[in-house]
């Protein structure tokens, strides 16, 4: 069994979902702290200009640093959701894919949400959906693991689960002690994603975009992503 963990993040790019599609078991990593200016609460759009940024505002005032992600509030006396709504219908509306990704996407701005992990969560599900991928995923909140930080953390995850192998991003060369998993028969892979080139809505090629991107622009994302 091979599995991966990421921490959920709003609009995932490319190699995200590329990292759960290589995996039997995805598990979002809804216990660790909040990070600012991380990805967890913000990703990158694409527009006439170049990238361009949206970022769900969070209450973090007094509560960073003893809240889990899964605690973490919107903060919604800011209207987020009507700002980035306009901004992808006015960057996308010449997309080949518009109204067929609104349909499923436009949804997520006119509900109401309190949570950071439920916006993020309820769109990666919908989007594994949209991209064909069949991995399970799990949310670390509901598992029952030692608790750690940085490698243990992870391979307390994957004894939880029962991994034969961990598949890290490539930053995980900086942290993970490789040893400690072949010590307990666990192998590790690192990801090592190229990133597709596609024709964008504007000219020139902007990488790591949202996957929203890519879904706009291609019919049939899941095979070149």
């Amino acid at each position: 069994m091979k599995i991966s963990i990421h921490q959920p993040a709003y609009l995932p790019w490319l190699g995200y979902f590329d990292k759960i599609r290589q995996s039997d078991v995805f598990v979002y990593l809804d216990t660790v702290q909040y990070q600012k200016n991380s990805f967890q609460n913000r990703n990158k759009i694409r527009t006439q200009q170049g990238s361009s940024w949206l970022t769900v505002p969070v209450k973090t005032k007094g509560v960073l640093f003893n809240r889990s992600l899964s605690e973490l509030a919107i903060n919604t006396s800011v209207p987020w959701q009507k700002k980035h709504l306009r901004a992808i219908e006015m960057n996308y509306t010449r997309s080949s894919q518009f109204h067929r990704v609104m349909e499923w996407l436009g949804p997520f701005y006119s509900q109401e949400w309190l949570g950071l992990s439920d916006l993020c969560f309820a769109m990666l599900i919908k989007m594994v959906e949209k991209l064909g991928i069949k991995t399970k995923i799990v949310k670390a909140s509901e598992l029952d693991y030692d608790v750690g930080v940085k490698s243990d953390l992870v391979l307390n995850i994957c004894k939880c689960i029962g991994a034969e192998t961990y598949l890290s991003g490539s930053l995980g060369r900086d942290y993970l002690d490789v040893d400690g998993f072949e010590r307990i028969g666990m192998s590790v892979d690192f990801q090592d994603y190229q990133h597709p080139e596609y024709t964008q809505v504007y000219e020139g090629f902007e990488p790591y975009m949202a996957m929203i991107d890519l879904m706009m622009c291609e019919k049939y994302p899941e095979r070149i992503y």
